[in-house]
Formats: structure tokens, C-alpha cells, sequence
């Protein structure tokens, strides 16, 4: 698949880029994109709630009513989780819900990401840019002149560049990352995918391993 290669104006540069078959011209696979996802939002969980079951719970454990014969449920102390202010059954507790996910399956995953917003036709290839100092004002004009401003977009840039990302930052619906960390959720929670030429290189060395 054939892309023209825009400039920040968003004119026509007169070279075109050859998107890899074996990234963006795959089956995407719906699992693994699930499992991906899955995971990177359970790396984002803080896992620190924490309620009080009927142990921890301060209050007297004298045994309230006789066990049978009351007409009402079975209840010990005043702790117990059938009274109000006792304790909670089964509870959150502190945790850590990350899991492992094989390298193959992520690869696969990014992969799948990646060739569903080509099959949109949504990716653009850009000139690699740079500004000089920080301004969300020219941000803003890139993404007017590549006629997305309304949209959610994902700026991949092949090294990190501080100017543009504090350009983005004051943006909602704009994000920025390197090809080395493209990750399957920011891919499909993006509306537009902005790849300048070099980031697109990286990616088909990181991805054709």
C-alpha cells in the first residue's frame, strides 16, 4: 500500500512511502489486541483499595441474639456483614493486577492495531518535524492543515522531541509518542495516526524482527 507523504502545510511532498505488507497488510487478530489492552489497562490500576472485613472491624464480639428461634438471620457480634456498620464480605484488598503477556502476542497485537487504522484509512505520513521552542499554537496549525481537528490524534515521532511534546501536552484529544513505544490502545484509541517517514522505519525494524 502507497502513501503520499504530506508536509506540516499538509501539501503533497511529490514522494510516497510503501506501507509493509507484513504490518499493515495482515488479518488483525481480535484476541490478542483484547489481551494487550487488558493488560496495559491493568498496569494502569492502582490495586490500593482496601475495605474492612468483619476481623478488623473495632467493636465488641459479644453474641448479639441466641442462634435459634429469633425469626431473623443468623448474626454473632455487632461486626457481622448482615448489620449496619459491619464489615464488608469479600472485599478489595491492596493488589497488583498485572499479568505476563508473551512478546510474540504483543508484537502480533500492534501488528493487528496498526493494520485495522490502515484498512481505515487512517494513517498519515508526514515530513519528520521540530520546533524550535514550545507552542500548541503550531500543533494546532499541523493539524488544521492536515484537516483532523477534530479528531483524536496520535503524533508517533521516531525520538523523543521536548518541544513537540509540550506543544501537544495542553492538548485533550492529541497525544504524542516515539515508534519505539507505540503501544496497541494508543493505536486504536486514536482516530488519526500522524507517522512521520523516519518513525516509519523504526517501527518496521521493531515489528519484522
Amino acid at each position: 500500500m502507497d502513501i503520499n507523504v504530506l508536509d506540516i502545510k499538509g501539501q503533497e511532498t511529490g514522494r510516497k512511502v510503501t506501507l509493509n505488507e507484513n504490518i499493515f497488510g495482515i488479518e488483525p487478530n481480535d484476541h490478542v489486541i483484547y489481551l494487550d489492552v487488558k493488560q496495559y489497562l491493568a498496569d494502569q490500576r492502582e490495586g490500593t483499595a482496601k475495605t474492612k472485613e468483619r476481623s478488623e472491624h473495632a467493636g465488641s464480639t459479644r453474641k448479639l441474639g441466641r442462634q435459634k428461634g429469633g425469626g431473623g438471620a443468623r448474626r454473632g457480634d455487632i461486626n457481622s456483614p448482615v448489620l449496619v456498620g459491619g464489615g464488608r464480605v469479600f472485599g478489595p484488598s491492596p493488589r497488583d493486577y498485572s499479568f505476563k503477556l508473551n512478546k510474540k502476542v504483543k508484537v502480533l497485537a500492534r501488528k493487528s492495531a496498526l493494520a485495522y487504522k490502515a484498512k481505515e484509512a487512517a494513517i498519515l505520513v508526514v515530513e519528520d518535524f521540530d520546533f524550535e521552542v514550545p507552542k500548541t499554537k503550531e500543533i494546532l496549525n499541523i493539524a488544521k492543515n492536515l484537516k483532523i481537528t477534530n479528531k483524536k490524534v496520535l503524533f508517533i515521532l521516531p525520538k523523543a522531541q521536548n518541544n513537540v511534546y509540550l506543544s501537544v501536552r495542553n492538548l485533550q484529544r492529541t497525544q504524542v509518542t516515539t515508534a519505539m513505544q507505540v503501544n496497541t490502545y494508543g493505536v486504536l484509541h486514536a482516530d488519526v495516526i500522524v507517522v512521520t517517514e523516519n518513525s516509519l522505519k523504526t517501527i518496521d525494524e521493531i515489528l519484522t524482527k
